[in-house]
């Protein structure tokens, strides 16, 4: 399972300069908005991390106690990866929100977070068109939802949707440094922080459903399964086909479980080779199935309501 890790590698360099600069620019303007900013980056920094691991990880061979492999690792560490977002990035924004409004304060001495803005922003923005290009190049003609919504690689679009997240999360403390000077209110730092919260928290949840959709096993698409379902249909050894079973186990590998019945009279050896037949048969056409289970059925031992 060897995918780019381009533009994770990428997003992890700029985010840990990102990070040390908006800590600087946090501690001499005491902006509440700077150092939501600046833990939105250290989290972003801690994610890629994990997503790395995760791509580690979900490389190992198969064992005795994992016979399909680790590639679910990786949607484990991306469900995990969207929990820091809401807990650390997204609560912590929502707290210095609420204490500077609660006791607010004029922000001093901005130069220097209008300078670590302006960098953070060609960075963010070099590194989310870095992700885009890389994400393009799986996405085809789907819109950039629909992509993510069918994509299995959580790596691919997740830097994408951070770094989308980090540009946005730039503009909205750049606009609210500007208000609050222009209009000498304070309130208007607390107000960027809990806008930072709230952009963090719908990024969160979008990763979250994703990668909780992943880890507990999404099914190939409806056209693929018309596919196969069509190709087990036209072996002559088959009577009826009953059912189709599919699910990612990583990315790049894909179990599926075939019920079928096979015609009277056809010995051992008949049924065996339809079987490898059509193995071989789905096997060349979508490489990514690696796990082809078919399994002779009578057809009153199948359930009606199953049956396809």
């Amino acid at each position: 399972m060897n995918r780019s890790k381009f533009s994770i590698y990428a997003a992890l360099v700029a985010n840990i300069g990102i990070a040390a600069a908006k800590f600087f620019a946090a501690a001499i303007s005491h902006s509440a908005a700077m150092t939501s900013e600046a833990i939105h980056s250290l989290v972003d920094c801690l994610n890629e991390l994990l997503l790395l691991l995760g791509i580690y990880r979900s490389n190992k061979k198969s064992d005795k106690q994992h016979p399909f492999g680790y590639g679910r690792e990786l949607y484990f560490w991306s469900f995990i990866v969207a929990l820091l977002i809401l807990a650390l990035g997204a609560g912590i924004s929502f707290y210095q929100g609420y204490q500077h409004i609660k006791n607010p304060t004029l922000s001093s001495d901005l130069k220097w977070s209008y300078i670590v803005l302006g960098i953070s922003m060609i960075l963010d923005s070099t590194s989310f068109i870095i992700a885009y290009k890389q994400f393009s190049k799986v996405r085809g003609e789907q819109t950039l939802w629909q992509a993510i919504r069918s994509s299995k690689d959580p790596s691919s679009f997740m830097v994408l949707l951070e770094d989308g997240a980090s540009v946005t999360g730039n503009l909205i403390v750049f606009i609210c440094l500007q208000l609050s000077v222009y209009f000498k209110n304070p309130y208007f730092d607390g107000i960027a922080s809990l806008c930072i919260g709230v952009l963090l928290a719908c990024t969160s949840m979008v990763l979250a459903f994703e990668s909780r959709s992943l880890l507990m096993g999404e099914s190939i698409s409806q056209k693929t399964e018309e596919d196969i379902i069509n190709m087990v249909k036209n072996d002559a050894a088959v009577n009826k086909f009953h059912r189709i079973f599919s699910s990612y186990q990583s990315p790049d590998e894909v179990l599926i479980v075939l019920i079928v019945s096979f015609k009277e009279n056809l010995s051992i050896n008949n049924i065996n080779e339809s079987i490898e037949r059509m193995k071989k048969l789905i096997g060349d056409k979508y490489g990514k199935i690696n796990y082809i289970l078919i399994q002779p059925q009578a057809k009153e031992k199948i359930n009606d309501g199953f049956e396809i």
